[in-house]
């Protein structure tokens, strides 16, 4: 193995964020697809002689993860400590603050830093390339209210405005090489980022509640984003979401996954290479009467995971059962047809339709995705009485 004793010449860092390890899709556990993109990632590292891998939040699927999921976010981190490799991380919306940050003081030894709540100060660490140093600076997933804690006499009514006075209590050195970790809802001028996953219904109900604008990073020559499930640009090329490293939903199951290998140079130079990601099982949408679907000619990838939409006009008894005689992974089955339409379709991701839900469960659903906890009655009463006066919804809807 390669010491990594001496200071390198240019600095590589990988971008990875939105793991959620543990995370299923209907009945099919994800952890051993888990395991093999965290393999091939582990792979690139060794491949690319990068010198630490950022991971910009959710890290888990749920504040309370499974034994699994541990387990695979404790092999994943060990191995690149093995390789000499130091890792940073953040929480996420997903994550448990506490949980994600046990043993933290005693990891930095082992190079691995983790940043799990707001305290404050925008938590910072360095490293050295041969241009000099390099500030390493971690902002796990915050409101305006925690920031309000900390600067009380700042009017915070935004996470724009929260995130900017993050920043600017930081004391950024401008002209030294600053690189960020945040786990937020990030939009360049005049567009948002492409939503995909789970977190599109947040996004499209949020509006511009939790928009920040991409400038406010200016001061950061790479920006490793995480939140938003397609991996993308935001303004700059230096202001990205990596993305999840699988599909989590059927509106992701066109995206082409990948994330990126980063390269600082002296300041001002940055390149972004990305490394594309292959799921050993792919998400796939089909479409189609039943007995043309498990027709012969059309079993190709037989193992991947399905989504289907069938086009019969009366409904196929046990469809599901039949499908998995061809499609083991067959997640769930709808309908569009003459009866149904394409407006009635079942909500693939949500459960019931957003229609048939009453303004407390919107409200909850939506604080589920946000946060992966369940929401407070003295917070349901503050929104009730918000939307009463915006005239969306009765107090007593």
């Amino acid at each position: 193995m390669q010491s990594r004793e001496f200071i390198c010449c240019r600095m590589k860092l990988i971008h990875v964020s939105d793991l959620h390890l543990g995370r299923s899709l209907g009945d099919f556990s994800l952890i051993e697809d888990q395991k093999f993109i965290l393999d091939q990632i582990l792979d690139a590292a060794g491949k690319y002689a990068v010198d630490a891998v950022l991971i910009a939040g959710d890290v888990y699927d749920r504040a309370v993860p499974s034994e699994e999921a541990v387990r695979l976010f404790d092999f994943f981190i060990t191995r690149l400590a093995e390789m000499g490799i130091k890792t940073f991380v953040i929480s996420g919306n997903h994550d448990s603050d506490e949980r994600l940050s046990f043993g933290s003081s005693l990891f930095q030894a082992k190079g691995l830093y983790i940043c799990a709540r707001y305290d404050g100060t925008l938590y910072r660490q360095e490293m050295e390339d041969a241009y000099g140093r390099i500030n390493l600076y971690l902002l796990p997933f915050v409101k305006a209210s925690q920031v309000k804690h900390f600067f009380p006499e700042e009017e915070l009514d935004s996470y724009d405005k929260a995130v900017r006075t993050v920043i600017r209590h930081a004391g950024i050195d401008k002209q030294a090489r600053n690189v960020l970790a945040a786990h937020q809802f990030v939009a360049g001028r005049g567009e948002d980022p492409v939503p995909g996953g789970s977190e599109s219904l947040a996004v499209l109900n949020v509006g511009a509640v939790e928009r920040i604008g991409a400038d406010c990073f200016d001061d950061f020559d790479y920006v490793a984003l995480g939140h938003i499930h397609s991996p993308q640009r935001v303004g700059r090329e230096e202001v990205r979401y990596a993305g999840s490293p699988l599909k989590y939903s059927l509106s992701e199951a066109g995206c082409e996954k990948s994330f990126p290998i980063v390269t600082l140079g002296e300041k001002g130079q940055v390149s972004v290479e990305l490394v594309k990601l292959l799921p050993r099982r792919d998400l796939r949408h089909l479409k189609g009467r039943l007995e043309q679907l498990i027709r012969k000619e059309h079993l190709v990838s037989t193992e991947d995971y399905i989504y289907a939409t069938l086009t019969d006009e009366e409904p196929v008894s046990d469809a599901v059962g039949i499908l998995r005689q061809y499609y083991p992974n067959t997640v769930r089955i709808d309908y569009d047809n003459s009866h149904t339409g394409q407006g009635s379709r079942e909500e693939w991701e949500t459960g019931p339709s957003t229609r048939e839900l009453s303004f407390e469960e919107l409200l909850g659903t939506f604080y589920r995705l946000m946060y992966g906890v369940e929401i407070s009655e003295e917070e349901m009463e503050v929104l009730r009485k918000a939307a009463g006066e915006a005239g969306v919804a009765g107090e007593t809807d």
